[in-house]
């Protein structure tokens, strides 16, 4: 019997590999690769993204506090300097979608806007709503629970974090399908090898999204509520406010942020729960239990595989030297299995004690929404397995073609 042709390969002298993103013999287990990288080089030269990567803990976790690297670029250098193209004008309005938004910006505009944002994410705020969440998650399962069998992505991972959003903006439940349309639209702009169709369809979700949004900013304008979106209009920290392009541009991430993470690790921890052969109930038992479980599905297989930043300067880095506007790679999926952190990193593990991990990234662009999205996933399971213990896969789970945003097709289950 012939063995599977690998879908990557390491030049261990030169530390360059080549992995295709596009590969489904890749992107459907990149842990192989992750593990050949951590028996090599932890810093490797990816050839078809065209820029060094990190794969290993210590480097991917330092990197994402050196403040020598960041998210942007074009605040400290012009596009003739780096020898970048001008702006595509068929994708102008997703670009104004990302020029103000948190994930994307440097101090001192990061400061300032994360600054007037932040109190609505803080743990002691969020955690008011874990009732509400506790509603969602029941409301979901009754919905299916008579059926034989659902996809759970579409019936249950992806509706409870699109809906929590949405009510925290202060925009009515029944947009929920509406918002993630726009937002599933745009979020294909990151595959790898975007097609100029893809950003086409893209910019007019763009668009769409915007023009809802300004109707709801001028509306809340003229008459407050007690919402997020209220909140970035009202908000005001030393004299300075929030333009409605900088409250939309937020609005934006933290929907299409704040539930794609949270999607894609209720469909790869539930996976990963019913691969393991663990009994729920034991992984489920206390609330600490459940936070941990959690903690492990967010190592485990995590959401997002890669984070880039630009040097913002010219740069040595362990004997790496890396110019003004260089990209880098972090590798979350690789930090999050490396052997020389975790005790047997392949396996799923919730009783762990060494389970902190990088899913949510670290330093000034740590998630903002980081505890809202535990909460959100500690319920998700916790409700999902006491209603149904004898949750079990209905066919053999597949994952989406898009590589560093790492999420399932589907996850057919019955019970």
């Amino acid at each position: 019997m012939l063995d599977t042709p690998r879908p990557y390969a390491i030049d261990t002298a030169t530390r360059h590999a080549h992995a295709d993103p596009r590969d489904p013999a890749f992107f459907q287990n990149p842990y192989a690769f992750y593990d050949a990288l951590h028996g090599s080089s932890a810093a490797f030269y990816w050839e078809e993204y065209g820029h060094w990567c990190f794969a290993g803990f210590k480097d991917v976790s330092a990197l994402l506090r050196d403040k020598r690297f960041g998210r942007q670029i074009l605040h400290v250098a012009t596009r003739e300097e780096l020898g970048l193209p001008e702006p595509k004008a068929h994708t102008a309005h997703f670009d104004l979608t990302e020029k103000y938004s948190l994930l994307t910006l440097e101090p001192p505009a990061h400061t300032r806007l994360r600054t007037l944002v932040n109190r609505a994410f803080v743990s002691r705020h969020v955690e008011q709503l874990r009732p509400r969440i506790v509603r969602l998650a029941n409301e979901m399962i009754d919905g299916f629970e008579g059926q034989d069998s659902v996809d759970l992505i579409k019936s249950f991972a992806a509706p409870i974090p699109a809906i929590v959003i949405a009510e925290m903006l202060g925009l009515p439940a029944e947009m929920a399908p509406q918002l993630l349309n726009w937002s599933n639209r745009m979020v294909a702009m990151y595959m790898f090898g975007v097609s100029e169709e893809t950003e086409h369809d893209a910019n007019r979700a763009s668009y769409d999204f915007m023009e809802y949004l300004r109707g709801v900013i001028a509306e809340r304008r003229k008459a407050p509520r007690e919402d997020l979106l209220t909140h970035m209009i009202t908000a005001e920290h030393q004299g300075s406010v929030l333009s409605d392009d900088e409250v939309m541009s937020t609005a934006i991430l933290l929907l299409n942020a704040g539930h794609e993470a949270t999607v894609h690790t209720t469909g790869n921890g539930v996976k990963s729960i019913l691969q393991s052969g663990l009994d729920p109930a034991s992984i489920f038992a206390t609330e600490a239990q459940t936070a941990a479980t959690v903690e492990e599905c967010l190592r485990f297989d995590a959401p997002l595989h890669m984070f880039t930043r630009y040097a913002l300067g010219d740069i040595e880095y362990e004997g790496l030297q890396f110019k003004k506007g260089d990209v880098i790679g972090l590798m979350l999926g690789a930090a999050n299995r490396d052997p020389s952190r975790f005790a047997n990193a392949n396996s799923f593990d919730p009783f762990r004690t060494d389970g902190a991990n990088v899913s949510f990234g670290a330093g000034i662009h740590f998630c903002i929404g980081a505890p809202l999205a535990r909460i959100e996933l500690q319920v998700a399971f916790g409700e999902l397995f006491r209603r149904l213990p004898n949750l079990r896969l209905a066919e053999e789970p597949r994952y989406n073609n898009v590589y560093h945003f790492h999420g399932l097709e589907r996850l057919m289950v019955s019970w």
